[in-house]
């Protein structure tokens, strides 16, 4: 019976998400469930729904849920990691608020950016503390990190901890269903290769299996492209009451200008390169569609839906919808466990998979899972056009890890430095004082180490 670890299971809907496709699986249903929080009322609501999920499954996990972390790793097999640090308030309020000081405006701000460096310094010591109390009491477990800045993260994890884990999005397949639905080809027909770095993979190959073979969609899909009907994915509420389209024409100029498609949405995207949102252009975002401060608006949202599901749990009556979805989670819990290999993509050093990004970054790649663990694939050579634009993201990426490995606080100001959109909106003094500014405001949230001009 596999020992199943939640670190951060205060996330509950995401936890109620990865719950219900474990214990779905009949090889799992059995599982030893142990869920942390620190938060006491929001880890007591995840109690209430693992619970439900197990019933509404058929399911007879052992569960758990404690605030002792240690307590929770011990004997653990898979550990799931799934926190914010900071949470909404303060931090995520001030990683946008801060930086609007000085004219540099952001749509998700937890990847890249001056936002997802400050998030960076916030998180990597958390993960870190947890990785080591994983060397000490479950020290063959494997780590399932989804927690963002993902590369930053795992870049940490590889050099500074002996943990086995792989970084887990989503951003791979729900843009192969979306381009899909573009297309109008049955999602489960479309087959790809990817490859790249995490929120900017791109498919090298994306195909449709089809009785005679597989056929090139990429062809169909320029032909999408030409018509300009781009299509819109959703829509976000804005600031003054009304709501704007989350255009995905972001990633459809990308196509064009490079010739392949990426992974991740197109409002992340605006923000990991230098050319859609810039100061006394509003042209740009109107036409580009870019959503600016979607992120804080995201967070209000679920903070509302999490007291609608603790209301809603309090019932003793109230039952729980398990819907599968897209995660990877599952699929690589069970392949390990059973030995029934899978493939995923997976968040990895690179260490041979991608001969034209540094070996010691972290690339997103298909990686083989069985019961010898994850197995990162050989991609190649990338376009030198997509390899010469991922490294603008893999050096902020890398001084950031830096910065906090070292307590060298001169390379936080250097990631920032190099970073392509703070880069392209301000000069070289406003881009110290914004630093200094964004560590004094996250307070005690930045390590020690870094405090200290």
């Amino acid at each position: 019976m596999a020992k199943i670890v939640f670190v951060g299971a205060g996330s509950t809907v995401f936890a109620k998400n990865l719950l219900g496709d474990i214990l779905s699986r009949r090889e799992l249903a059995e599982s030893h469930i142990s869920l942390f929080d620190i938060d006491e009322e929001r880890l007591i609501t995840s109690e209430i729904v693992a619970g439900k999920t197990a019933a509404a499954v058929g399911a007879a996990p052992t569960i758990e849920a404690t605030t002792d972390r240690m307590a929770a790793l011990e004997g653990a097999d898979h550990v799931i990691t799934m926190f914010q640090i900071g949470g909404y308030e303060p931090s995520t309020v001030v990683d946008f608020e801060v930086p609007k000081k000085y004219g540099l405006r952001q749509t998700i701000a937890d990847t890249l950016g001056i936002g997802g460096i400050m998030r960076s310094l916030r998180t990597v010591p958390v993960l870190l503390d947890v990785c080591r109390d994983m060397e000490e009491v479950c020290g063959d477990a494997t780590l399932l990190q989804y927690v963002n800045p993902m590369s930053v993260n795992m870049w940490a994890v590889n050099r500074a901890t002996s943990i086995k884990s792989v970084g887990l999005c989503h951003s791979v397949q729900h843009t192969s269903e979306q381009l899909a639905e573009d297309l109008g080809v049955p999602a489960d027909e479309v087959k790809y290769l990817c490859a790249g770095i995490n929120h900017m993979a791109f498919y090298l190959q994306f195909q449709r299996q089809t009785e005679t073979g597989l056929v090139d969609l990429y062809p169909a899909l320029r032909e999408f492209a030409a018509t300009g009907e781009i299509p819109d994915r959703g829509h976000a509420a804005r600031s003054d009451g009304g709501t704007i389209n989350l255009s995905d024409a972001v990633r459809y100029e990308m196509f064009e200008r490079l010739g392949y498609f990426v992974t991740e949405s197109s409002e992340h995207f605006a923000e990991y390169v230098p050319w859609f949102i810039k100061e006394g252009r509003d042209d740009l975002i109107e036409r580009f569609g870019v959503p600016l401060d979607e992120y804080p608006r995201r967070c209000e949202r679920q903070i509302e839906g999490w007291h609608e599901l603790k209301e809603e749990m309090e019932d003793p009556g109230s039952i729980i919808d398990v819907t599968p979805t897209v995660e990877y989670g599952s699929s690589i819990i069970h392949s390990i466990e059973t030995g029934e290999p899978c493939v995923v993509y997976g968040n990895v050093q690179n260490n041979g998979s991608i001969d034209n990004l540094p070996q010691d970054c972290v690339v997103e790649v298909p990686c083989l899972v069985d019961h010898n663990g994850i197995q990162p694939t050989k991609v190649g050579a990338l376009p030198p056009q997509l390899a010469a634009l991922m490294q603008t993201n893999i050096n902020v990426h890398s001084l950031t890890v830096e910065a906090i490995l070292t307590g060298n606080r001169e390379h936080v100001y250097h990631a920032a430095m190099f970073d392509p959109h703070t880069a392209a909106e301000l000069d070289l003094d406003q881009i110290w004082a914004l630093v200094d500014d964004l560590m004094e405001a996250h307070g005690d949230f930045i390590p020690e180490a870094l405090r200290e001009k």
